[in-house]
């Protein structure tokens, strides 16, 4: 009898083991995944200082167990977007950061990769543009700037991001509503911030854009001298007037995103948004968009899409407006 109730009592055991592994599957499958983040830009810019910054808070607020991120610089992002539709097919571990400069870059060089081969899932930041000319510039505010534009447009050279992207954008919306000929905008695109910086900071440039927050260290050492700020609103303890303020009708914020890879699974999909949207919910995303001076601008995915859908027509129009894409 003893030996009975003996086997019973094992076998009891073995079941309530088996049930709590049982128990325990889809927490374990739902465990923190490795991540690849592609930056399609060089070291230095908006697009890597993204994805780092997502790498370090995923990891920080638990939503990854790692994340890699991988420089593939080119072409205003299109070199990037079409190794990863073409690379990462399938595959939901992987995703990409990218923004209103990829909408614009996806038509000024005529990708033959759009954004409709990706899967999106989530806005994530808003970065307020600023204009902005080297400390021993002549031109005191964003007037003296315009008036030369007016002039001769040519004559006036910018420097910023990737062709057909924000900075490039800002540049002949600016020109426009100067008065200026923005077909006969002179704008040298780099892919890295820091290039353009030390275009800036050499007098081998008149004016630039980008971020406030990768220029906000040079302007407040006097290096660079900030005439405008893009945004709708000032930037809150930031001296620094809009252009609508200064009589230019003009407004753009830098967004920034992030997708999937084409042909991933409506639950793959789920893991990869739920693992974003904990991150920018977390104390860790908080601290950096203050250090970063980026707005939270977070829009999950079936949001997301729309907002991607209805800014491409937007960046189409305005591109066209001011001659880039025909």
């Amino acid at each position: 009898m003893y030996k009975i109730n003996h086997l019973f009592a094992h076998a009891g055991r073995a079941v309530a083991i088996a049930a709590a592994f049982a128990a325990a599957a889809p927490v374990m499958a739902q465990a923190p995944m490795e991540l690849k983040i592609i930056a399609p830009a060089a070291p230095g810019g908006g697009w890597d200082g993204a994805s780092r910054s997502l790498q370090q808070a995923m990891v920080a607020a638990g939503a990854a167990k790692s994340v890699q991120v991988v420089n593939v610089p080119g072409a205003g992002g299109t070199v990037g977007l079409a190794q990863f539709a073409n690379g990462a097919k399938g595959d939901g571990n992987q995703m990409m950061v990218m923004g209103i400069t990829m909408l614009g870059a996806v038509l000024t060089n005529k990708s033959p990769v759009g954004l409709d081969s990706v899967t999106p899932i989530a806005r994530l930041t808003a970065d307020p543009l600023v204009v902005v000319v080297p400390a021993s510039s002549p031109h005191k505010s964003i007037k003296d700037l315009a008036a030369a534009i007016k002039a001769d447009t040519s004559k006036v050279v910018w420097a910023g991001g990737s062709a057909g992207g924000a900075d490039h954008i800002l540049a002949g919306l600016v020109a426009k509503a100067a008065g200026g000929d923005a077909g006969k905008l002179n704008y040298v695109p780099f892919s890295g911030g820091g290039e353009a910086l030390a275009e800036m900071l050499g007098g081998r440039v008149a004016a630039g854009v980008s971020g406030y927050g990768e220029f906000e260290s040079m302007i407040k050492s006097g290096k660079l001298r900030a005439l405008a700020i893009a945004s709708g609103k000032r930037i809150p303890g930031v001296e620094v007037p809009t252009l609508k303020e200064q009589g230019l009708d003009v407004e753009l914020v830098n967004w920034r995103g992030i997708v999937a890879a084409p042909g991933i699974t409506p639950e793959q999909r789920k893991a990869l948004s739920a693992a974003v949207e904990k991150t920018v919910k977390s104390p860790e995303w908080t601290k950096i968009l203050k250090a970063r001076g980026w707005d939270d601008a977070y829009l999950p995915p079936e949001q997301f899409a729309d907002f991607m859908k209805a800014d491409q027509a937007r960046v189409k129009d305005i591109l066209t407006s001011i001659g880039l894409v025909k």
